[in-house]
């Protein structure tokens, strides 16, 4: 066991997680199918531990042609029953049929000139805090300093809800935020955290 494995945050003692943590967690994701996938895969993890996600992504990305907004937002009932047979993702009926909607409001925003990757940046806190500060006191030390969503998360949810988006209520959308780097939220004693890059 190395001192990384003993101070890493979450995820030892699985190779897949592990690696999410050290090379993905709080890095920024930019880019329209990125931050579809990031979205859809928080959502499905609604009530599922993260890891079971986790290991279904690359199910995920075979199931939803490669998180391509405008494959899926064509799709209807026919494809709905033939996911809800894919073991390769999470079986649920609504999480699935949001996905399909969420593509066709993703399509909506680009037809209106907008991007999901500027509107969800748009949210990141002004005071959201540098991961090389320097300072111990620059971050959360354990996982009861980390909110389960804040305002920005709550603004940002009702934002896409007015867009069309559904199942992604105020603390899925900070789940997003923090997989994809608009805050940092690796403990200070995580050797991550000064390692994560801003957006």
């Amino acid at each position: 066991m190395t001192a990384t494995d003993t101070l890493r945050c979450f995820g030892t003692g699985d190779a897949l997680y592990e690696h999410y943590h050290d090379h993905e967690w709080g890095h920024p994701v930019h880019g329209e199918a990125a931050l579809f996938e990031r979205l859809t895969l928080e959502g499905a993890q609604s009530g599922l531990s993260w890891l079971t996600v986790l290991r279904k992504r690359e199910g995920y990305r075979e199931a939803f042609a490669g998180f391509d907004a405008a494959v899926v937002a064509r799709w209807g009932e026919a494809e709905v029953e033939r996911l809800m047979n894919n073991p390769g993702i999470v079986r649920n009926r609504r999480k699935i049929e949001s996905t399909l909607s969420n593509a066709r409001a993703l399509v909506a925003l680009w037809d209106a000139g907008e991007t999901l990757d500027e509107i969800v940046w748009s949210y990141q806190p002004l005071d959201a805090t540098p991961a090389d500060a320097g300072t111990a006191d620059a971050g959360p030390r354990t996982w009861a300093d980390i909110p389960a969503l804040t305002p920005e998360s709550t603004a940002l949810a009702r934002d896409l809800k007015r867009r069309g988006f559904t199942w992604l209520g105020p603390t899925t959308v900070y789940a997003a935020m923090q997989a994809c780097g608009l805050v940092n939220d690796h403990l200070v004693t995580c050797p991550a955290r000064a390692l994560t890059p801003r957006g």
